[in-house]
């Protein structure tokens, strides 16, 4: 009877937790500053749409700008504006209305699509580190290695690959949910969800950080070798000014990549193997760091810093100007 009782116990749990859904906290310890912070988060995520969708409409709509680097650029911003988009609205409106109640299936598809987009901007990053590398070390090379065949295959090999966070979603719901289900995040991630369960989650652990290491601290590894033969390749420049050009660049290129990956994967080692020892409003942050300020700045540092972008908007601009009369 004691074993029947425990396990109609157990399935009336797990039955609630996947009918009641979960709740997100938002930034545990600075509730009652949730209204100040949504005014930043709210400017950056409005900045990301604009300049991302702008540069998207730009890159379209100038046959010229139809190249390599302009179609990974134009990858990256509609990753950054779905990436941004996939976290942004849910936090607002929980920062504004205490909206903080999110289905069990709403969580998980949360969950993998700011996986599976996380993983798709990193192999664009290291797509377009690829591209600068061709350009700058091997620029006669460059129209025979990176041809329209080869570029669909990196764009099929990025959604492909991107998909290595699928089986999460199966691992995530082979288990047992008997706890109540708060996540103390402003967003479902793949651990936050599994620390509700009382099941053993070594599976879910050992399977997220291989699959980061696999992906993304990969395409670390192939980016950093990328800028430091770019970086050889600059200092041999003769001339002082094109160094300089060139250094300024990288440096920009490289701040953004940090702002992108130090916060991700301090959040993918902080919730594995120091979560006790930080503050959780910092993982919290930080964790909200990498999916509104990159997606901010990347049309920025790539973009508008580009002139062949400048004279594209010019040229959209002044053909929209002319159709309006």
């Amino acid at each position: 009877m004691a074993l029947s009782s425990a396990r109609s116990t157990t399935a009336v749990n797990d039955s609630d937790t996947r009918t009641t859904g979960c709740l997100l906290t938002g930034i545990p310890g600075l509730e009652h500053q949730h209204i100040w912070l949504s005014i930043p988060f709210c400017a950056m995520y409005v900045a990301a749409l604009a300049g991302n969708g702008i540069l998207i409409c730009i890159i379209l709509s100038q046959p010229s700008l139809h190249e390599p680097m302009y179609i990974f650029l134009s990858m990256l911003a509609s990753a950054d504006i779905l990436l941004s988009t996939s976290t942004m609205p849910k936090t607002l409106a929980n920062f504004w209305l205490g909206s903080s109640h999110i289905s069990f299936d709403g969580c998980l598809t949360q969950m993998f699509f700011i996986h599976f987009l996380f993983v798709a901007d990193s192999a664009v990053l290291l797509a377009m580190a690829f591209d600068r590398f061709v350009a700058i070390c091997s620029p006669l090379r460059y129209t025979t290695v990176l041809t329209s065949t080869v570029i669909e295959k990196i764009v099929a090999a990025t959604l492909t690959r991107s998909l290595i966070m699928f089986p999460s979603i199966f691992l995530l719901k082979r288990l047992r949910y008997c706890r109540i289900n708060i996540i103390a995040h402003t967003f479902c991630e793949h651990m936050g969800i599994a620390r509700l369960s009382c099941s053993d989650i070594s599976i879910n652990v050992w399977y997220g950080l291989a699959a980061a290491l696999l992906s993304t601290g990969l395409d670390i590894i192939l980016i950093a070798v990328s800028y430091i033969h770019i970086l050889r390749a600059v200092f041999r420049l003769p001339s002082r000014n094109a160094r300089s050009k060139a250094l300024s660049t990288c440096g920009s290129h490289v701040c953004v990549i940090l702002f992108f990956y130090i916060p991700a994967l301090f959040s993918v080692f902080a919730y594995r193997f120091g979560g006790r020892r930080i503050p959780r409003y910092v993982h919290i942050l930080l964790a909200n760091l990498y999916v509104v300020i990159p997606p901010m700045l990347n049309p920025i540092i790539y973009g508008a810093r580009t002139k062949q972008i400048w004279e594209g908007a010019k040229q959209m601009f002044s053909h929209l100007a002319k159709e309006s009369k």
